[in-house]
């Protein structure tokens, strides 16, 4: 904190994601410690200042991840800046927010600098959903006579607490079923705005707007997100069978977000880090929030987040040109912006996580870094970021663009 005892503003200066591949797709042979490095030597190389200033200027690295049950069990912000070849000086850190992970790596890292604590910070997420390994329970007794079960650590609810209320862990599917009925989301409405992102996201990518977004795995010949289907239209969502439920059923494959692998990256820091980066800032981080609610009901905690950001960010949605909304579910995507009162057009329109998909610790710093970009293009001046976490909890963040018209 400065002499005047006084708050410094954060902002974003650049992000940097990998296309993100389908669960045993393309990325699968790749480890998701090797994914991080990849967009933290991407970002060192982007950022031409630290040639001059060192690497040893970048105060801190905070990462999400939300398995951490495999290969990158051993706080892989840490691994991937060694594997990265950054010096061993630069400390850091691996946050668990499950689906949100990587966005609460950049609000944890905003604070840093808004306290004076720090002026670069690196932030990003990784996930390899591929890769994240079955389980073993440890017994509570040595040589058991009985059968063991493995648990699969991809997603969901796994070791299950006995305690914990029955309707509070039910699949992530179930729950978008239970909160589709809560707020009258037909599967219409569901199967269009699926097609829709996916037929967003392929024109993005054919517009170039991703060019400056990614960068390509070695070894590989992902060059797109993998999940992304531009064929895809209601009707044809609309002949997919019900997944969750046998009977009643509105919640598909095709109207919910895949599974996948991938990493993102973002660098944050205050007015002096326009210096040590060789980069301009895009946006200032003007507005945080978090919210929690019944577990089952995850997909609608983005509601209070974003509304507590704006508060705090001193805006309404009025104000408001550009949501990034990471897309768990169609249901959950429509009961949160229907609360909010925004119009779809302004929503995810470069595509959102039902096409691009939607690997889960790089979640939030590749909408955060989207959002930054959307800002950059049209010249507005006010975005939201926001996500559902499993478990009951969103986080969201206000933009503002620093060069808005």
């Amino acid at each position: 904190m400065n002499a005047q005892n006084t708050l410094q503003d954060a902002y974003i200066y650049d992000a940097v994601r990998t296309p993100f591949g389908k669960v045993g797709g393309a990325l699968a042979k790749t480890r998701p410690d090797d994914l991080a490095a990849l967009v933290v030597r991407e970002s060192v190389q982007r950022a031409s200042g630290l040639e001059k200033s060192g690497h040893e200027a970048i105060d801190e690295v905070v990462w999400g991840n939300a398995n951490g049950a495999g290969e990158e069990n051993r706080n892989v912000a840490r691994m991937a800046t060694l594997l990265a070849g950054l010096p061993t000086s630069i400390p850091g850190t691996t946050v668990n927010r499950l689906c949100g992970s990587s966005l609460d790596a950049a609000i944890i890292a905003s604070r840093q600098i808004n306290t004076g604590e720090a002026d670069v910070m690196l932030v990003g997420g990784v996930e390899s959903m591929s890769r994240a390994p079955w389980v073993l329970p440890k017994t509570e007794r040595p040589f058991p006579m009985h059968n063991l079960e493995l648990a699969n650590t991809t997603l969901g609810w796994r070791l299950i607490n006995k305690n914990m209320p029955k309707e509070w862990t039910v699949s992530l599917g179930e729950a978008t079923e239970q909160l589709r009925e809560k707020y009258g989301i037909d599967r219409e409405r569901m199967d269009e705005f699926a097609a829709n992102s996916h037929q967003l996201a392929a024109r993005a990518w054919d517009e170039g707007k991703y060019d400056q977004l990614t960068v390509q795995v070695p070894d590989t010949d992902l060059t797109r997100d993998e999940t992304i289907r531009p064929d895809s239209t209601a009707e044809s969502l609309s002949q997919l069978r019900t997944v969750f439920r046998k009977e009643n059923g509105m919640v598909t494959a095709g109207n919910s977000s895949p599974m996948n692998d991938g990493a993102s990256a973002a660098w944050l820091g205050s007015d002096k880090a326009a210096d040590v980066l060789g980069l301009q800032p895009l946006a200032r981080i003007a507005g945080r929030g978090a919210a929690a609610n019944e577990p089952q009901y995850f997909g609608y905690a983005p509601v209070d987040a974003a509304n507590r950001a704006l508060k705090r960010a001193g805006i309404g949605w009025d104000d408001v040109a550009a949501v990034e909304l990471n897309e768990a579910f169609a249901a959950q995507s429509l009961a949160c912006t229907d609360a909010w009162g925004v119009d779809l057009s302004i929503v995810n329109t470069w595509g959102g996580a039902i096409a691009i998909g939607h690997p889960l610790g790089a979640s939030g710093t590749r909408v955060l870094g989207t959002l930054a970009r959307r800002l950059e293009e049209s010249g507005d001046r006010w975005g939201v970021a926001a996500l559902c976490i499993g478990v009951g909890q969103g986080l969201a963040v206000v933009l503002e663009n620093v060069n808005a018209r």
